[in-house]
């Protein structure tokens, strides 16, 4: 003792060490070197040392607190548990071993442990704020409700701590409270100026709450606190994306870049909106930027073989995806490989990643296959309640127009729309709305397909009223111009369409069945509840036989006016499929509009699947592509097979 006070730590270890062989004091000699040990960093040999002592005397509290805080150094979590064993604890009246218990029970994620040491340590020591907030969060893990009473306590015994009031924020919207989150999360943000991480969290929040708008507004004012921080600023590139603010999400990527050059999914992202937009000329240069910054070569492999894709160069991409691990952009790159198999004509190994990307978006926490399944319930319901006397069931309502009727532009997706509305979106006497959301918001607000019959003059107009207030958010509409609503999955809307605006056009676009499936499931889609049943070619199949079961029963029934596109047609002859769509639209011929190359790269971003298509010449490699197929769509064709026939096709 005295050698380790004068600071001769190596005298000191070699009596102690002495002692021992000579057959010292076991207990206090392997405590003396434990403790020596640890402090000239030699962990390994203090851990032996006071595990010898604590097997002599596994009562002594100091020896297990150091050999348990010697064990947590090492990362031996459950070992240093064991030390502090639930006897230990409770008689210990320090307290000290309790508070280790909890929070290495709280590290191994055995919260039922965690919780039972944490009660016991605030109930000997109320004023112990930091037991109350890791018993809060261990109760928050059990979902056990009274989580949010600890972290209450916690935030009033010290106000000051902000990440408290953050695992208020978290415990309160796990117990349903979201309002009471919410405000919490606010009130942080007031008290911590400086802090983003309550307004990041409001943000995550209000986006579960699918507040969209107000989620933005906090995620904004989370980068204004901390404006170099490369999540946030990711964050808010997904977010601009998705509201079309195409510059503001290339600045934000940017940012994120800046703050840090390692951050692949802001490399990819930023690789993905240049896709998105017609921009893949970009990418050689895009990727030379990244690889003189040192990005991780697993990024590079993605941003090439996209760039490979673009070129045709589609062994090179396969060659770049080898160098891509299942963990960067799994479903995308799955996805990838397909398509580059798909070109190359390896149909059997091209279904096979079109199968496993789809597999990885399966497995979501959303549960999109039950979704799908839901939606498809829905549309079954809806068409058996469709009956005549359904339709006679309407009240008599026909209230004079402030406004002539849109045209909807309709059709199975992947069946030629985005190529239409393309085409349409050229001529200077249309407003082009692709795939927006004005018209399934009047249909929740009147209440759905069922309120559609109880709808009177006062109802339509006020619902007419919204729909074009919400188009107007979207896109000014000039007198005189055709409002043409794109939107494939509108075919199960038409009885509101028809009740709205009895005067509608509908444009139908048709392609083989088995082309349009077959495309559905190869697709990159956004999962939504429609979406969803694409991540199956069976229940890809069973949507399309609801969805124009659903449109051929309220053709039966309502007075529609359609007008049909085969696609086949219009890519073999675009203008002559187009002149009689202009005259059924009332519109002059207008040449330009066939240049839908041009239009393409003048509309910036294209959010459907056919982004990557629109912008090229016509091509014809996928009429037919299903017989390529046939092998893996043999299951499904007996549900398409009436389709098939009805629309003019042959298997």
């Amino acid at each position: 003792m005295a050698a380790a006070q004068a600071g001769d730590i190596a005298n000191a270890r070699r009596l102690a060490e002495g002692a021992l062989v000579q057959g010292g004091d076991i207990v206090a000699l392997n405590a003396f070197l434990g403790m020596l040990l640890a402090r000239s960093g030699d962990v390994p040999g203090s851990a032996r040392h006071l595990r010898a002592a604590h097997q002599a005397r596994s009562s002594d509290v100091t020896i297990a607190c150091n050999l348990i805080a010697v064990l947590t150094e090492t990362g031996d979590l459950a070992g240093a548990l064991d030390v502090a064993t639930r006897d230990l604890a409770f008689a210990d009246p320090t307290l000290r071993v309790a508070r280790y218990r909890g929070f290495l029970a709280q590290s191994l994620n055995r919260f039922g442990e965690a919780a039972e040491a944490y009660d016991y340590v605030v109930a000997r020591a109320p004023d112990d704020f930091e037991s109350w907030n890791n018993l809060g969060n261990a109760r928050a893990a059990l979902a056990d409700e009274r989580s949010v009473d600890a972290l209450q306590r916690a935030v009033a015994l010290d106000p000051r701590a902000a990440p408290t009031r953050l695992n208020l924020a978290t415990a309160l919207r796990a117990a349903g409270r979201g309002a009471d989150a919410a405000d919490t999360l606010r009130q942080a943000a007031a008290d911590f100026p400086d802090d983003a991480r309550p307004l990041h969290d409001l943000y995550v929040l209000l986006k579960e709450e699918g507040d969209d708008r107000a989620a933005l507004a906090a995620l904004e004012q989370a980068i204004g606190r901390d404006p170099v921080n490369a999540n946030l600023q990711f964050k808010a590139a997904v977010e601009y994306g998705l509201l079309n603010r195409l510059d503001d999400a290339e600045a934000a990527y940017r940012n994120a870049i800046a703050g840090d050059p390692a951050l692949n999914d802001a490399w990819l992202g930023l690789a993905i909106q240049y896709e998105h937009t017609n921009r893949e000329e970009e990418f050689p240069a895009l990727i030379a930027e990244a690889e003189a910054k040192g990005v991780s070569i697993e990024a590079l492999g993605f941003l090439r073989a996209l760039d490979h894709r673009r070129a045709k160069r589609f062994e090179e991409g396969l060659a770049s995806l080898s160098e891509v691990p299942a963990s960067v952009e799994p479903e995308r790159t799955a996805h990838l490989r397909a398509t580059l198999l798909d070109r190359l004509g390896r149909t059997d190994a091209a279904f096979h990643w079109f199968t496993e990307a789809n597999r990885l978006h399966a497995a979501s926490s959303d549960e999109p296959l039950k979704q799908a399944e839901a939606y498809r319930q829905a549309l079954s319901q809806e068409i058996a309640a469709m009956t005549p006397a359904w339709f006679a069931s309407w009240s008599p309502a026909d209230p004079a127009p402030a406004r002539p009727d849109p045209v909807f532009l309709v059709g199975f997706p992947r069946s030629g729309t985005t190529l239409l509305d393309t085409i349409l979106m050229g001529h200077p006497g249309t407003t082009v709305l692709e795939e927006q959301p004005p018209l399934y918001l009047v249909d929740e607000a009147i209440g759905g397909f069922a309120a559609i019959p109880e709808l009177d003059d006062t109802g339509i107009l006020a619902a007419r009223a919204r729909y074009f207030e919400e188009v107007e958010k979207i896109e000014p509409l000039d007198p005189g111009t055709l409002l043409i609503d794109k939107s494939p999955l509108f075919l199960h809307e038409a009885p509101l369409i028809q009740r709205l605006f009895p005067r509608a056009r509908f444009i139908l676009a048709l392609r083989h069945p088995c082309d349009v499936v077959l495309s559905c499931f190869m697709s990159n889609f956004k999962l939504n509840t429609a979406t969803s049943s694409f991540l199956r070619v069976e229940d890809a199949a069973d949507l399309y036989d609801l969805t124009f079961r659903h449109w051929e029963t309220a053709r039966s029934l309502l007075p529609l006016a359609v007008h049909p596109i085969v696609y086949e047609h219009l890519i073999e002859d675009v203008e002559g499929e187009v002149r009689p769509l202009f005259d059924f639209l009332g519109l002059d011929w207008h040449e330009e509009a066939l240049d839908h190359t041009r239009t393409a790269k003048a509309r910036g971003l294209i959010t459907t699947a056919s982004y990557s298509q629109v912008a090229e010449p016509i091509y014809r490699r996928a009429a037919g592509r299903w017989q390529r197929y046939r092998a893996h769509l043999d299951p499904i064709l007996p549900v398409l097979e009436p389709w098939v026939e009805k629309f003019g096709y042959t298997l």
